[in-house]
């Protein structure tokens, strides 16, 4: 795994002939410009990949800079190498993720509404799935697959004697949720029902975008994490170094242990125009 960032005061000569440095696991670019040009950004991720490709490394972490630099992003991906973006980790935190929201807006017990937007049949979700209905009195599954779910809701209602409201209809199920958990529908999908206005929608694996216009609750796409052992605080991101040093195959339950063992909590909830 290498980290990329912006060179501190680069010469212009560093500058001119895009030199490209390498200090143990650290890509240093020659960048002052906000945004670079393609030429440029294709030169810097020319020299980028001559530097990995002698690591046999795929696995990268870009800096707060350098990921706005959208042309050289997207080279780096068309070279097929993986950017941690936090996305795992903000799965993983779902449970944090919804304490926060729910502490941060002042809602009580007894008024918290949950809907839960899912069509992939993943671990992460049955398992988010089982523990949500068990501790909170209103949860709805949304799903185009409803019939996948009929095994899932079999086995929690066997097991723990809970009844899961499963259903996808557009115009009512999620027209009295205040909290939205969309685990994996994107902006067309999304779209197409109706949401409570004031709702609270925390977007897991992508950035989602509401079109109605009389939405006027949060939509919540991106996070940051307080992690205090971080050694690149103040040029990375907390939440996409320590995504990169977990082991993602390994059980979600040790994973949950293992982050509450590393101290790692939410620092904040961004959205469009908010930040919670």
């Amino acid at each position: 795994m290498y980290y990329i960032k912006e060179t501190d005061k680069p010469s212009k000569i560093a500058e001119w002939l895009h030199i490209v440095k390498l200090e143990n696991d650290m890509i240093m670019l020659p960048i002052t410009k906000t945004s670079l040009d393609e030429k440029t950004a294709y030169k810097l991720a020319i020299k980028t990949k001559t530097i990995l490709d002698k690591t046999n490394s795929k696995k990268l972490v870009l800096s707060k800079q350098v990921k706005q630099q959208e042309n050289y992003v997207n080279y780096l991906y068309s070279y097929n190498y993986e950017i941690v973006n936090g996305r795992w980790l903000f799965q993983m935190l779902l449970f944090d993720v919804l304490e926060y929201v729910i502490k941060k807006l002042k809602i009580k017990e007894e008024e918290i509404k949950i809907g839960v937007l899912v069509n992939d049949i993943s671990e992460l979700a049955i398992y988010a799935i089982e523990k949500l209905v068990m501790k909170y009195k209103y949860v709805k599954i949304v799903t185009n697959h409803i019939d996948r779910f009929k095994n899932i809701e079999e086995k929690i209602s066997e097991e723990q004697g809970i009844f899961i409201n499963v259903g996808n209809n557009k115009r009512k199920i999620l027209s009295k949720t205040n909290i939205i958990l969309n685990l994996d529908f994107p902006t067309e999908l999304i779209n197409r029902y109706t949401i409570n206005s004031t709702a609270t929608i925390i977007n897991f694996k992508g950035n989602v975008k509401i079109k109605n216009k009389r939405f006027n609750g949060l939509n919540i796409n991106d996070y940051e994490i307080d992690w205090k052992t971080n050694p690149h605080l103040e040029q990375f991101e907390a939440k996409d170094v320590y995504e990169a040093t977990q082991y993602k195959n390994q059980p979600i339950e040790e994973t949950l242990r293992r982050i509450k063992r590393d101290n790692v909590t939410i620092q904040y909830l961004k959205g469009i125009k908010t930040k919670i």
